[in-house]
């Protein structure tokens, strides 16, 4: 007598349903994000890719091998979870030739290590990937820097939560296309960085539309002078300050670092920024990602055509100098908000001049890649940021 095969079960169909959703999720690391929603989930599956694996695997559990339906959705949930590990796999090749590449761009500093606040030991731990990287608890206030029109307009200081002699200051600058954002974005790093010595002051800044440029370049550059000017009340060093910038905080970091002509400005770090505004306003993302003409348009106060001079005024690209101080480009080879080559001709141009520089790019991040602290860009990122800030910060300790 023939045996009959097994009855698919509804388990099956939802082994099917996982599975197939998985693989589908997965593919992000490798598909073109033509929209805002793909732009989101291609940055959650690049830097919580460990979470969509295990998700991807559940067709496996026992049983799945009775029925074809069980076979196939634990077929596909093997290629999803394969997929959705890449970008973890891809970080750890870089992360072995991390070390190397920052010595010699920067030299061997080594980076401030506490007993209860230890330095990053590797640029990529898998422990840290899944438990999320942890430091001590630091102080955090909220200040006034300085009144623009009767409004004020604050800073969030992050201080190491001891006693100790001055320390360096790094200026975190945000993103959000010069109309969105605040000091509180991103904070893992604040923290992080705050708790290994550094004092760290997110600011605010006035926002286009109604402030065009170069209302935000000015107010960092007033949030630089409040701060040296009550670095002693502040626990600030005012002879070492670091500027940090993401997407359009980059550009302003940048510009500044290239053109305040301060020394106390010892470094420049750039997450994922527009450096030349005259490219990024000739060549445009994808209108259903984000409407860059426009985010440039109002940020700048007209067209290229009609007002040509702020926005070669406005590009870091155009400023550096032989006297550029170092600079750390941070930048996503998928970024579909502002192009990479953006970093890569900044970087060109600066070593070109003589500048100390690096680029650091890594190919399977999209813009904001950072947002997950723990995650495979945010830990290469913060052992290269760490290094970088001890390099251009340990004279006149």
């Amino acid at each position: 007598m023939q045996r009959r095969p097994p009855r698919t079960s509804p388990l099956d169909y939802l082994r099917l349903i996982v599975g197939s959703a998985g693989a589908a999720l997965a593919s992000l690391v490798v598909a073109e994000a033509r929209s805002w929603p793909m732009v989101v989930l291609t940055l959650g599956v690049s830097e919580w890719g460990h979470v969509l694996a295990a998700l991807a695997l559940t067709p496996l559990l026992p049983g799945w091998s009775r029925t074809r339906v069980g076979r196939a959705g634990a077929a596909l949930g093997l290629l999803g979870a394969a997929l959705a590990l890449t970008p973890l796999l891809r970080a750890a090749g870089m992360a072995r030739r991390l070390p190397a590449a920052v010595t010699a761009a920067f030299g061997d500093t080594p980076p401030r290590s506490l007993p209860l606040a230890p330095a990053r030991p590797a640029p990529l731990v898998v422990r840290d990937v899944l438990l999320g990287v942890r430091s001590p608890s630091v102080r955090r206030r909220r200040i006034t820097y300085v009144i623009r029109d009767g409004h004020p307009l604050d800073l969030d200081l992050y201080s190491p939560d001891m006693s100790a002699a001055r320390a360096p200051c790094i200026v975190v600058i945000h993103g959000g296309s010069w109309a969105n954002g605040d000091s509180t974005q991103i904070p893992g790093l604040n923290r992080y960085l705050a708790a290994r010595g550094y004092v760290v002051a997110a600011i605010n800044y006035r926002l286009a539309p109604q402030h065009r440029f170069p209302a935000a370049r000015d107010d960092l550059l007033a949030a630089i002078r409040y701060l040296k000017a009550h670095a002693l009340e502040l626990g600030i060093d005012p002879r070492r300050l670091v500027l940090l910038g993401r997407s359009a905080g980059a550009q302003l970091a940048l510009l500044v670092a290239y053109t305040a002509d301060d020394a106390a400005i010892r470094g420049v770090v750039g997450f994922y920024g527009p450096a030349d505004l005259v490219y990024g306003y000739e060549h445009p993302a994808r209108k259903a990602v984000i409407d860059s003409i426009g985010v440039i348009e109002r940020f700048l106060g007209g067209s290229l055509a009609s007002v040509s001079d702020v926005y070669a005024a406005a590009s870091p690209i155009c400023h550096t100098s032989p006297h550029s101080p170092p600079t750390l480009l941070i930048h996503g080879g998928r970024d579909t908000l502002v192009a990479p080559i953006q970093s890569d001709m900044l970087a060109t141009r600066l070593a070109q001049a003589g500048a100390q520089t690096m680029l650091l790019r890594l190919p399977w991040a999209e813009h904001g890649f950072d947002v997950n602290f723990s995650g495979p860009s945010g830990q290469i990122s913060t052992f290269a940021i760490e290094r970088f800030v001890a390099a251009v910060t340990a004279n006149d300790e």
